[in-house]
């Protein structure tokens, strides 16, 4: 049998693809880097299995179901309500050394489907999928994956996350399904459990060491990701964006594309894959200017005042902010007419004149005065039926006809699907960035889509943010969905930071942190000083602890600093200062994540020659003495030195310097061998809960 073999290789992964003379191309191998070049026919290696067609169906990049594949399926199709059979009859294929694209059609339904493999930064192979109708009567595209892909029978374990408004990424892990697993989001948004991705782990994997075959979408609304398993003994992994029924309906000549799934593999653990992911999304941001600065430390108002505020107040504020450290200062909610709760105002995005008379200019004219960028709060997707918009505009927001509008917060979604929605949402923004000196637009959207505005309200919203980043390309912008509601890779070309979660409280912080780490980089994951108690969950924790575990991340304060006494404000700002001393070390390199003993967790940021590693403690120890920490990514480092910076928390003291060791680490620091180090493990001072030790380490082979 004549074939072709495909092959799309990065430095560490190869994705191997079979084109047979005729009809669908086959899946060889995704996974380590190999040879493809001698390869058999696959049809050689195929053995025959009982009560199975007499014509072979292998799984491939385009299966298809209806004519002898039974799993899961690249594209599904309908017309008049009914489904409609797919066979390719024909598939060529162009290859590169950085891309393949498959084209398949069917002249009988007048369907191609278009499918491109295309390597990206960090070994991550970007997948997309485009079908066209070539025939003469239009249909309905029910589903179009953006990926779909073999995983090998020996993979053991699904790591996903889960969560909802102030419990964001719980992470979940579990054992391969015996016969369909399903990760899919209905609100709208990318959702609290974070990017719509998920963690295939081989036997034996974890955040070391082992193979892990990871994927995430880029693409920030509802999406479906999905693991079958086959009765051959492996599994399919398909994920794609999830349309309304009946939304995507293509007439003959024209076409629909999926959204691009990031896909990640490596025998190097799950620390491998974040780092594959972390570059692939470092190239998608567009910074202001071309190149990433140092990320501004900075304040927020929201939960320092809420809406109870005024130009007086703040400006009392930001002076605070100022005196403290902070580079930049937004101002949250509260600021437009109508705007003294949560009930009213949205979609009437002028200065309120009450509490601003002369509008937002002096406010802003005085936050630069005092050194610092002004940055502003804005939730263009939403509209409260008390604003002038909505008695005007009742038509704007998403509704069904003859059907109630049920609020949330008290407000409903615009329908971004409407050009003259997006047209006065640019407007009303690009006058104020217009009118004020703005480096920072903080873009919120706080309730989840009900109706569903289906695929079209996504591509709305992200092409009004394409809108404003081309008139405003020098502004930054924060991605916001009542905290961590929209933290994923579709929003990536579009903003430079995300809220990871409104729940500041540093123990959540610990797990929130971590799985957002699994997909974004650090450098665009806001993470706060917040007050004490934290207003989320009543918990009082000290301020070095807090400050220790929002460190790794966008620096920020969340908080009003008058309310700490001289010392607390003292203390305050030297974390914005040892913050600013080792940003750059943490933002752009690599991050490494662990688990040590007795609850401790840790994670290093940097280079291999020269990095942070922090060991956070959140419930007190259970054994007499800690173990020592073990840090594989150095076994071949050759000598470290180590010198620790600071135990941040654990206010009743720590016994850092009880020991001869713990006397020199804080002081010069010592020298260890980087393969003891990974072996045996760091020695660590006795710490308490709630506290965070900081070290620096360098090296010199890595």
């Amino acid at each position: 049998m004549s074939k072709r073999i495909l092959s799309l290789d990065t430095a560490t992964t190869s994705l191997v693809i079979e084109q047979a003379v005729a009809g669908a191309p086959a899946w060889r191998h995704w996974g380590a880097r190999v040879v493809s070049s001698a390869l058999a026919p696959l049809a050689d290696t195929r053995s025959a299995a009982s009560f199975s067609l007499d014509g072979d169906v292998p799984f491939g990049p385009a299966s298809v179901g209806g004519l002898g594949w039974f799993g899961e399926e690249a594209l599904r199709l309908s017309r008049n309500g009914r489904a409609m059979a797919v066979s390719w009859a024909t598939c060529t294929a162009t290859a590169t050394p950085d891309r393949i694209v498959l084209t398949c059609s069917d002249p009988v339904a007048g369907v191609t489907l278009e499918q491109t493999f295309a390597a990206a930064d960090g070994g991550v192979i970007a997948c997309s999928a485009r079908v066209e109708n070539t025939g003469d009567a239009p249909f309905a595209v029910d589903w179009l994956a953006s990926a779909l892909l073999p995983l090998p029978a020996d993979s053991a374990r699904i790591v996903s996350w889960r969560g909802r408004h102030n419990a964001e990424l719980v992470e979940c892990e579990e054992a391969m399904p015996q016969q369909r697993w399903m990760r899919e989001g209905r609100r709208g948004l990318s959702g609290h459990g974070g990017a719509p991705g998920v963690y295939v782990l081989g036997e034996g994997a974890g955040f070391h060491s082992g193979e892990v075959r990871a994927l995430q979408l880029a693409w920030s609304g509802d999406s479906r990701i999905a693991i079958e398993r086959d009765d051959e003994g492996f599994w399919t992994l398909a994920a794609g964006a999830v349309p309304a029924p009946g939304e995507i309906v293509l007439a003959p000549g024209a076409s629909w594309e999926a959204p691009v799934a990031l896909t990640a593999f490596s025998d190097a653990g799950r620390n491998g894959a974040a780092a594959a992911f972390h570059a692939a999304v470092r190239a998608m941001l567009r910074w202001p200017g071309g190149e990433r600065s140092a990320r501004k430390v900075h304040l927020n108002s929201w939960e320092a005042c809420y809406f109870d505020h005024d130009q007086t107040r703040i400006v009392a504020l930001a002076e605070a902010a100022a005196a403290v450290g902070i580079e930049r200062f937004v101002l949250d909610d509260g600021w437009f007419r109508g705007r003294d709760d949560d009930r009213a105002g949205l979609g009437d995005w002028t200065p309120d004149p009450a509490k601003y008379p002369h509008g937002l200019r002096p406010l802003a004219e005085r936050v630069n005065a005092l050194g610092m960028e002004f940055g502003l709060w804005v939730e263009p997707e939403m509209i409260n039926p008390d604003s002038d918009l909505y008695r005007a505009h009742p038509d704007w927001a998403l509704a069904l006809p003859g059907r109630a509008r049920p609020t949330a917060r008290n407000q409903l979604v615009l329908d971004m699907r409407l050009p003259q929605v997006r047209d006065y949402l640019f407007d009303r923004i690009d006058t104020v960035l217009r009118d004020v000196p703005i480096g920072y637009l903080k873009w919120d959207h706080n309730r989840d889509h009900a109706p569903g505005g289906g695929v079209a309200q996504t591509q709305g919203a992200l092409e009004l943010f394409a809108r404003v980043r081309a008139a405003h390309p020098m502004v930054e912008i924060e991605a916001c969905a009542g905290g961590g509601g929209r933290s994923d890779a579709g929003m990536a070309s579009y903003v430079h930071r995300y809220w990871t979660s409104d729940n500041i409280d540093a123990v959540s912080r610990v797990d929130i942190q971590r799985g957002f780490l699994a997909f974004l980089p650090p450098e665009v994951m806001g993470s706060h000083i917040g007050a004490s108690p934290a207003h989320a969950t009543g918990r009082s924790q000290s301020l070095a602890f807090r400050a220790g575990v929002a460190m790794p991340g966008h620096y920020g304060v969340e908080m009003d600093p008058r309310t700490l006494d001289e010392a607390g404000r003292a203390e305050l700002a030297d974390w914005i200062a040892f913050h600013k001393q080792w940003r750059d070390l943490l933002h752009g390199g690599t991050v490494w994540q662990g688990r040590g003993a007795d609850g401790l967790v840790w994670q290093a940021q940097g280079s291999p020659r020269d990095f942070l590693l922090f060991a956070i403690r959140t419930a007190p120890p259970l054994d007499r003495r800690a173990q020592p920490l073990r840090l594989p990514f150095l076994a071949n480092a050759g000598p470290c030195a180590v010198r620790l910076l600071r135990v941040a928390g654990g206010e009743h003291g720590h016994a850092a310097a009880s020991t001869a060791m713990g006397r020199a680490m804080q002081a010069d620091g010592v020298t260890l061998d980087g393969g003891w180090l990974a072996a045996h493990g760091l020695p660590l001072p006795p710490t308490k809960a709630e506290s965070v030790g900081i070290f620096h380490v360098t090296t010199r082979n890595s």
